[in-house]
């Protein structure tokens, strides 16, 4: 892992630190111990988080009301920029944001799991709230020392107790409302409210924007900063449509791609999509037939690519994983997996700027098309590119479809 930003006091990272550690999914039954942690702390504490997380998220919040000094660790890029209790921190000196990017791209390991290993060597503590034993986190803490569990087993776990009334006041609405628009999290809610967590979640979705809106425009707004626009002159954000509607009434316009972008002078629109895990049966839970229909009429009707920006996993701004394939061709669990990109910008090198352009072989067959490229195929790839060779050509002697290809020579640096 590269440090390739800091923002903040700069000087906590020269202190004594304890990592809290938390898997993903972790139940509200677990709230109560591990934010009895965070109230346990003090001025004197420095606290490394990660905020990937739902429970990780209302950690940093409930240590940033309780001014516990604190180091916020992110991936890439820092998108909370309108957090209130985040600026305020900043301005009193108790955050240090540290912004990481992953050295190597190669696959090997996830990138949470090097995060979380890397983070783990520089802190003198580490505290695990939720653990899943089959999880990432727990085969990650094998033989390490220093290690604190709130939470030792599941069944440890207990039932929130505290009881009141389902029906909420207003004065308890007018609460919670002022509380959550000023970042202040679930845990500075309960207290204040003297509900149970998991009851306090579901108010805020319910009074404030739904759930799933909410979650798609987090990733969207993720995606359009971490392509850093107004540095790049070649790519240009033309529209960006925000989906309106009423009980039963649905503008047509609700139907067209989440973006209009211009690159180069060239249009394509992408659709983004975030959810917590990778959909096992892609046509009814992601896009349904009727859905990628009416992407295919939109791009033969504005002679336009349409794409499909994917997250998976984390938060909607900070996913664990992302995938950009073509809504051209047909969308199957395997071929969403194997366009695994590890940033934003990196949509570049895989656009194509042909909306009905085929993506199969002209010869016989396509057997490569799943298959790693080597480093003998680049050499030939690029010797034949050299001659000239024609695109129906390369994917005779490659046995790849066309966009394989294009793809491909784009990645070696080569005009398509």
């Amino acid at each position: 892992m590269l440090i390739v930003q800091t923002i903040g006091n700069s000087a906590l990272w020269q202190r004594e630190k304890t990592l809290f550690l938390t898997s993903k999914m972790a139940p509200f039954e677990c709230y109560e111990k591990v934010f009895g942690w965070v109230d346990s702390l003090s001025s004197a504490d420095t606290v490394v988080c990660f905020s990937s997380s739902e429970l990780e998220y209302e950690i940093v919040k409930a240590l940033l009301v309780n001014h516990v000094p604190t180091i916020l660790v992110v991936m890439d890029y820092f998108h909370d920029r309108y957090n209130v209790q985040i600026e305020r921190a900043l301005k009193e000196n108790r955050l240090m944001i540290m912004v990481l990017k992953r050295e190597k791209t190669d696959g090997r390991g996830t990138t949470p799991y090097l995060r979380n290993k890397y983070i783990m060597s520089q802190v003198q503590h580490t505290v695990c709230g939720y653990v899943n034993p089959k999880g990432s986190i727990f085969l990650l803490l094998g033989g390490t020392k220093d290690v604190t569990y709130l939470l030792k087993d599941d069944a440890l776990i207990a039932a929130e107790s505290t009881s009141r009334p389902l029906r909420w006041t207003v004065a308890e609405d007018k609460c919670l409302l002022r509380m959550f628009y000023e970042d202040m999290g679930i845990h500075a809610i309960h207290k204040a409210i003297g509900r149970p967590y998991s009851t306090v979640y579901n108010r805020i979705k319910a009074i404030t924007m739904n759930d799933e809106v909410l979650k798609g425009r987090q990733f969207e707004d993720f995606f359009v900063g971490s392509l850093d626009l107004q540095h790049d002159d070649r790519l240009f954000l033309k529209e960006w449509r925000g989906d309106k509607s009423l009980p039963g009434i649905y503008p047509v316009g609700n139907s067209a791609p989440d973006f209009l972008f211009e690159y180069d002078g060239h249009p394509f629109a992408v659709e983004c999509k975030w959810r917590n895990h990778m959909p096992k049966e892609i046509a009814k839970e992601l896009l349904p037939a009727d859905r990628q229909a009416f992407y295919l009429q939109y791009a033969r009707e504005h002679n336009i690519p349409v794409y499909l920006l994917l997250g998976i996993g984390g938060l909607p701004s900070e996913p664990d994983s992302m995938y950009f394939v073509s809504l051209m061709e047909p969308i199957t669990y395997s071929s969403i997996i194997q366009k695994l990109i590890t940033n934003a910008k990196d949509i570049i090198p895989l656009l194509s700027f042909s909306a009905t352009e085929p993506d199969q072989t002209t010869g016989p067959d396509a057997t490569n098309a799943n298959k790693p490229w080597t480093e003998a195929d680049d050499l030939l790839l690029a010797e034949l590119h050299k001659d000239g060779r024609p695109i129906e050509e390369l994917m005779e002697v490659f046995k790849r479809p066309r966009r394989s290809i294009r793809y491909r020579l784009r990645k070696l640096g080569l005009t398509v």
